[in-house]
C-alpha cells in the first residue's frame, strides 16, 4: 500500500475523515507544501502598497513555508507585474526594500531591469557570445487581483491548482453586488495568531458551523444555527449564517442571489488556505499559513465598509472567536497523535464543507510531481 496515498469517499454518507497521521507525519507535510502550496494562489499584499507608478514591494510568497522571493511593480504606464526578485547574474536578491523606483538594480554586481522584468545593462560582460538573452530577464510571475487584494502562484498551470478567474469565479458571481472597492483595510484590526496545531486541522474547523453551540456560546445567540448551511463549489465553499430576529443582517440589493434573507455572515473558503468572511460591518481576510506540521500563522486583515456596524452579529468579537477556536484546535492537535486514533466520520448534515476539502487534498498530494 502506498503510504502516500489517501482516499475520501465521494459519498459524505459512508466516507471515514482523513487518517490522524496527515495533520503529524512530516512526510505528508513536506509533500503538501510540494503539491498543494507550490501551484496554490496565495495572498502577497494589499494594492493600497503599489498606489502609484514605480512603487515596488519585495515579498516572500508564503513566509515560513515556501520563501519564495517576488517583487511586485508598477510602471510608469501604472501596469502591476510580479517578479522574481533573484538576479538571473549569480541569484542575489535584487529589492530588499519598498521604495519608489524607475528600475530594479541588483546591489552585488550592478546589473539592471526594467520594472516589467526585462534585462536592461550589466557591466563587465563585453565579449559575452549570446548575451543578453530571455534567460536574462526576471521571471514573470501569474498574479491576480480581486478588490483590493494581489494574489500570486509558483504554477498555476499544475494540475492541483486552478487559473484565478476560475479559482475567484464562484465568489465573484455570488458576491459581486457588495462594492468591494470601497472597503477600506483599517490595519488597527488587523493582526496574526499563532496555533499550535496543523493547518489543515484548523481549517477543518472552520469548515463547519457544528462546533458552534458547544464552543462559541455568544456566536451562537447571533445566529440561526438550525438554518445554518454550507454550499460547495469546484475549489471552494460557503457558509451561510441566518441572523436571528434582533440581530445585524445584510440589506442585500436586488440584483443579490441572496434576497430576502436575513443573513449575518457569509463565511467563503477558497483552497487551500484562504477564508473571506463578510459581515455588515465589511470584510475579515483570514490567511492560514503553515509552518511547521504542528504550528500555523493566522494573518487577519479587517477591510471596513459600514464602520457604524462594527461591534455588532456575527461579526462582533471575532478576536475572542478565534481563541475559542485555538483552543480547540490544539486540543485536536493533541489528540489526533494519539495511538488509539485512525479516522473519523462525518455528519452528512453539518460538515460538507469539511469532507470537501479533504477531497480536494487529497486530489491535489496524489497528483504526480
Amino acid at each position: 500500500m502506498d503510504e502516500n496515498r489517501f482516499e475520501i469517499d465521494p459519498d459524505i454518507a459512508k466516507a471515514s475523515t482523513l487518517p490522524g497521521r496527515f495533520y503529524t507525519d512530516p512526510a505528508v507535510f513536506e509533500r503538501v507544501k510540494e503539491r498543494v502550496f507550490a501551484p496554490s494562489w496565495q495572498l502577497v499584499a494589499h494594492r493600497d502598497a503599489l498606489a502609484e507608478p514605480g512603487d515596488t514591494l519585495p515579498v516572500r510568497l508564503h513566509e515560513g513555508l515556501l520563501d519564495e522571493p517576488i517583487v511586485l511593480t508598477r510602471d510608469a504606464q501604472g501596469t502591476l507585474r510580479c517578479l522574481s526578485n533573484v538576479c538571473t547574474h549569480r541569484g542575489n536578491l535584487v529589492v530588499d526594500e519598498a521604495g519608489r523606483r524607475t528600475s530594479l538594480a541588483c546591489g552585488y554586481h550592478g546589473r539592471r531591469f526594467d520594472l516589467d522584468g526585462r534585462f536592461r545593462s550589466m557591466p563587465g560582460f563585453e565579449g559575452a557570445q549570446g548575451f543578453p538573452g530571455p534567460k536574462d530577464d526576471l521571471a514573470q510571475v501569474p498574479f491576480g487581483t480581486w478588490g483590493r487584494l494581489l494574489f500570486a502562484s509558483l504554477a498555476p498551470a499544475r494540475s492541483s491548482a486552478r487559473p484565478f478567474d476560475e479559482w475567484t469565479a464562484d465568489l465573484r458571481r455570488r458576491m459581486g453586488w457588495l462594492p468591494i472597492e470601497e472597503f477600506r483595510l483599517e490595519p488597527s484590526r488587523s493582526r496574526d495568531y499563532e496555533v499550535k496545531a496543523s493547518w489543515a486541522l484548523y481549517c477543518d474547523n472552520y469548515l463547519e458551523g457544528f462546533h458552534i453551540p458547544w464552543v462559541h456560546a455568544a456566536l451562537n445567540a447571533a445566529i440561526d444555527f438550525e438554518t445554518y448551511s454550507t454550499e460547495l463549489f469546484p475549489c471552494s465553499s460557503v457558509q451561510i449564517a441566518l441572523a436571528r430576529h434582533d440581530q445585524d443582517a445584510f440589506d442585500l440589493p436586488a440584483g443579490s442571489p441572496d434576497q430576502g434573507r436575513r443573513i449575518a455572515g457569509f463565511y467563503w473558503f477558497l483552497f487551500p488556505n484562504l477564508m473571506l468572511n463578510f459581515y455588515p460591518w465589511g470584510l475579515s481576510v483570514n490567511v492560514v499559513r503553515p509552518l511547521a506540521i504542528d504550528r500555523t500563522r493566522i494573518s487577519f486583515f479587517a477591510y471596513v465598509w459600514k464602520p457604524e456596524k462594527l461591534g455588532r452579529g456575527a461579526g462582533a468579537d471575532l478576536d475572542r472567536v478565534e481563541r475559542e477556536d485555538e483552543a480547540v484546535v490544539e486540543a485536536v492537535q493533541r489528540g489526533v497523535r494519539s495511538r488509539l486514533y485512525d479516522r473519523g466520520r462525518y455528519s452528512p448534515t453539518r460538515e460538507q464543507g469539511v469532507h470537501h476539502f479533504h477531497r480536494l487534498l487529497v486530489d491535489a498530494v496524489s497528483v504526480s510531481a
